[in-house]
């Protein structure tokens, strides 16, 4: 199967997946529990996320490891454990993933501000993404994602920590609805950093809905750069104690219609979003 890399050169449009631990609390998973876990203890449950989304029409899934990183793990006593939970992730989605669909280890930020608006060292944050990224290269990952960083410096210590697995890196930051990160960023400015750090694939997630998202899509496309998009499903709304997002797989789909005219490559969501809503992204972006 080609590379990450060689089905983006070729032309291809890529559908990537949606919301990950949203569908796992659906399952069971308590609210405030680390859903990394289960890759290990209830395996079945996150292999059926990626076979749903997978049947949906996903190109791209990404690993149930977003906050397996030995610092984040740490507040739960198991950083010991980051290893084991990543690689156990990857493998279950290599196994749903089969010879057509990419696997992206989904890496997330530490937790804590970085030195000197914060206590962490960026070496103790790079050697923390060290053990994540080798982790999910050694179990077979096609890519690593790091997504939803606001912070530059942590996302420089991550590309640092990835770039020798020779892995291809694809870095999405969060942004407001001004389309500036919540360090002031705006999505030019950080999309010029990535490209000069090393990542292959630059992009958005998470933070706002796919209207706000368009605006940083195109302000990122300038570059030339291979751009992912991965909004949330709207806002999020309490309503009878429950957390809902108000946009539907339709409307959706025909935002990931002006994303992919705007420059993006790969095409998703993030919170909120459901296999209903990709399977209305890929079928609107492949008939296109």
């Amino acid at each position: 199967m080609p590379g990450l890399i060689d089905r983006l050169k070729s032309g291809e449009i890529l559908i990537s997946d949606g919301a990950m631990s949203t569908l796992l609390q659906g399952m069971g998973l308590h609210s405030g529990a680390y859903p990394e876990e289960w890759n290990v203890t209830n395996p079945e449950a996150v292999a059926s996320v990626y076979r749903a989304y997978i049947d949906a029409g996903s190109d791209l899934i990404c690993t149930n490891t977003c906050g397996g990183n030995p610092i984040k793990l740490d507040r739960y006593g198991v950083a010991s454990r980051a290893e084991e939970f990543n690689a156990a992730s990857v493998r279950l989605a290599k196994q749903e993933a089969g010879e057509r669909v990419l696997v992206a280890a989904s890496i997330g930020p530490t937790g804590h501000l970085l030195e000197p608006l914060g206590e962490l060292p960026p070496e103790a944050a790079e050697a923390a993404f060290k053990i994540q990224a080798d982790a999910v290269a050694a179990a077979g990952a096609d890519a690593i994602l790091f997504e939803t960083f606001f912070d530059l410096t942590e996302i420089e210590a991550g590309i640092k920590a990835a770039l020798p697995t020779g892995v291809p890196i694809i870095c999405t930051m969060t942004f407001d609805a001004n389309g500036r990160t919540v360090m002031g960023v705006d999505a030019a400015t950080a999309a010029r950093a990535l490209i000069d750090l090393g990542a292959n694939v630059i992009g958005s997630n998470c933070g706002i809905g796919p209207d706000a998202m368009l605006p940083v899509v195109e302000a990122m496309a300038t570059t030339g750069a291979y751009i992912m998009v991965q909004p949330n499903a709207g806002l999020p709304k309490v309503v009878g104690g429950q957390t809902t997002y108000d946009v539907t797989p339709e409307q959706m789909a025909e935002y990931a219609k002006q994303f992919v005219d705007a420059g993006a490559r790969i095409v998703g969501g993030c919170c909120g979003s459901t296999p209903e809503h990709i399977a209305a992204i890929a079928k609107a972006v492949r008939s296109a």
